[in-house]
């Protein structure tokens, strides 16, 4: 389909950037890799007056270790956070989520800020910040935030994002020598969306585990934090039966929306499948 009318414009810094979507009155969107705001525009779900280029400022690139957590600059492409050895080793679950992302062209030009900020509900990024209990680092003319990835995505491709803000960066914090992690998903065909998915990251302490914490994706408008499969979890060695127990508190965790190619209950199902393939591969190699 055709794109409507824009003016593209490309900003070289924060500030410049803040100002050319001021001058249009709010009726600008930032652009950083395209993958999804061009064909949204495509099918007519938005409709811009201006695109602003934020691909060339340098505040977005670069992944470095800051203190206790790993900052991820919003311009790393998904392909690099498949490739970057400091995201390997300090923020595992973006390793593990990037190759279900999509397709290799998408992954090469597709942005883990641009993902972020759209807030799709079927997206795996989302949930993996979500379970890593990231920081997501924003900046506007107002200075800058961190919110709490738990506070950031509101509702379906809603996130707390204040119009004109640029989300600059993800900091995860990092883990603790044996934590143990585990991502899967289910789609109907490798590259699309998924079905269900789950991210999941657990400690462990003289044998039981101290902390966990699960995350599932496309279940409803948003990521969702599974806190009593969590609380299932935890105060227990990892093993068959905790693993049913989080199976069952999904259905405490979790309302699926109903549709009638998906019904709620199938939904719901495929969630407990696969957050009991994800646990039991964390078992084996606890």
């Amino acid at each position: 389909m055709k794109l409507p009318s824009f003016e593209f414009l490309r900003a070289r810094s924060l500030a410049e950037a803040w100002a050319l979507h001021s001058d249009a009155g709010g009726d600008a969107v930032y652009l950083s890799g395209g993958h999804s705001v061009v064909p949204s525009m495509a099918l007519r779900l938005q409709a811009p007056s201006r695109l602003i280029d934020i691909s060339q400022i340098a505040e977005l690139h670069g992944v470095e270790l800051q203190g206790d957590a790993l900052r991820i600059g919003a311009m790393t492409r998904h392909a690099e956070v498949l490739a970057n050895p400091l995201i390997a080793r300090h923020a595992p679950l973006l390793s593990r989520a990037a190759p279900h992302v999509a397709h290799p062209a998408i992954r090469n030009r597709g942005t883990i800020g641009g993902n972020l900020a759209l807030a799709d509900p079927a997206s795996e990024f989302p949930a993996a910040v979500l379970a890593m209990r990231a920081e997501l680092e924003v900046m506007g003319p107002e200075g800058q935030r961190m919110i709490a990835a738990d506070d950031f995505f509101l509702d379906l491709y809603e996130t707390a994002l204040i119009p004109g803000e640029v989300l600059t960066a993800i900091h995860v914090p990092l883990p603790p020598e044996g934590r143990m992690f585990g991502f899967d998903e289910i789609a109907r065909r490798r590259g699309d969306y998924a079905m269900v998915g789950v991210a999941a990251q657990a400690d462990l302490s003289d044998g039981v585990v101290s902390d966990a914490s699960v995350t599932l994706f496309s279940v409803g408008v948003t990521p969702m934090r599974a806190t009593a499969a969590q609380d299932a979890l935890k105060g227990a060695p990892l093993s068959t039966d905790s693993i049913a127990r989080a199976q069952a508190a999904l259905a405490t965790d979790l309302d699926p929306p109903d549709d009638p190619g998906f019904p709620a209950e199938r939904r719901l199902q495929l969630a407990r499948v696969l957050l009991g393939r994800v646990l039991t591969r964390m078992e084996a190699v606890q």
